[in-house]
């Protein structure tokens, strides 16, 4: 067998290069000299420069491997596990590089701008950002565009009426609606009272129009309900305590509702704690999916919580970008509300039970079973 020249091994080893081109370019090639071994780095250079074409897939022809960013306010949070299992199922999907996740762990609006102006700079192939603040991402989204590079938003989009940007299309739930959603179905329970709303960052878009939209529920159905939106906190463990305290206060409450997944986890575990469903509590419900949420909803703590489909929240983003691109731009995005589904104890179940990369309970890629008729209306 021909020794391979040290230098040749070292070199290789630093190329982003596939299995089948490594081992074309070691095996067999008798590599003596540092010149021969700089011909051949200088070979699959420029086999790699060719293989860094995404192959078509189905009908679509050859294109570069795009790479997309998402520019995300909690990038550590949870919730978003399944928005990048689904970023990365699409761009393999469609062979391009895995997206970029970048942002801020604690919701600073000053580092999303960073991540975007550095993802601009970088001259990414396009953007997706949740928009939690209608001011502050306006000149960043301009400048993007004005480079020819697309830009959608996705799980938050500026304000009601007022996106702040001129992102080609939000990707993500119908944030007002969802929260108006929230309170009709607690009105079901609901007459008269106190209720309170537990919000984690007031004043973030990605759930401020929640709050405002239950509040406007309460106020539409002309009952004698008071509705009261109390700040909680980011930190999850200091919201508890938050709400554990309120709760301790207020005895009497009719109903206790959260428009973040924190917050929402946090009511169930006061509910359990102090009995509340034996103290009058009617109604108690919020947001997402995580574990401890479900959990409440199966022991009859939380009567609901809100499904917005956050895989569709990386995946959707990802396939419109790469439509846009690949058609010259006449395949602009769609606005796109991701849904409104309502958990409760009846179909909690199949969450529990169910693990998949859908709901970011696993990292298989496995095709989930269903059987039955479907429900509807």
């Amino acid at each position: 067998m021909s020794r391979i020249h040290p230098k040749v091994e070292e070199a290789v080893s630093t190329l982003d290069l596939n299995p089948l081109t490594r081992r074309r370019l070691l095996s067999g090639t008798g590599m003596i000299s540092t010149s021969m071994a700089a011909a051949a780095l200088l070979g699959a250079c420029s086999q790699d420069k060719h293989q860094a074409q995404a192959a078509g897939v189905g009908n679509f022809p050859t294109t570069p491997k795009w790479k997309f960013t998402f520019v995300n306010h909690v990038t550590t949070n949870p919730f978003f596990t399944p928005t990048q299992y689904g970023m990365e199922d699409a761009a393999t999907l469609l062979g391009l590089n895995k997206p970029q996740w970048t942002g801020s762990q604690n919701s600073i609006v000053a580092e999303m701008i960073n991540a975007t102006n550095t993802a601009i700079s970088a001259k990414v192939d396009g953007l997706a950002i949740a928009v939690v603040d209608k001011n502050a991402f306006r000149a960043p989204v301009d400048q993007a565009l004005n480079a020819g590079i697309p830009v959608v938003s996705y799980n938050a989009d500026g304000a009601r009426g007022d996106p702040g940007t001129s992102r080609l299309a939000y990707i993500g739930q119908g944030l007002y609606e969802s929260g108006y959603a929230l309170g009709q179905r607690a009105l079901q329970r609901v007459d008269s009272g106190d209720v309170v709303g537990f919000i984690a960052t007031p004043g973030a878009l990605n759930i401020q129009p929640r709050i405002d939209g239950a509040q406007q529920a309460f106020k539409d159905s002309g009952k004698p309900i008071k509705f009261t939106p109390v700040a909680t906190n980011a930190d999850v463990t200091k919201g508890l305590s938050i709400i554990d305290a309120y709760a301790q206060g207020h005895p009497n409450l009719a109903g206790m509702l959260a428009v973040d997944a924190g917050s929402t986890s946090a009511v169930g575990q006061t509910v359990k704690k102090y009995n509340m469903r034996g103290k009058g509590l009617k109604v108690a419900g919020g947001f997402d999916l995580i574990p401890e949420t479900l959990a409440g909803i199966q022991d009859g703590s939380l009567d609901y919580t809100i499904d917005q489909q956050p895989y569709l929240q990386g995946f959707l983003p990802v396939l419109y970008l790469y439509l846009y691109k690949i058609s010259g731009g006449l395949l602009s995005p769609s606005e796109t509300n991701t849904g409104l589904l309502f958990v409760t104890k009846d179909n909690v179940a199949q969450y529990q039970n169910t693990k998949s990369r859908y709901e970011g309970s696993t990292t298989d890629k496995v095709v989930v079973p269903r059987t039955g008729p479907i429900a509807h209306a």
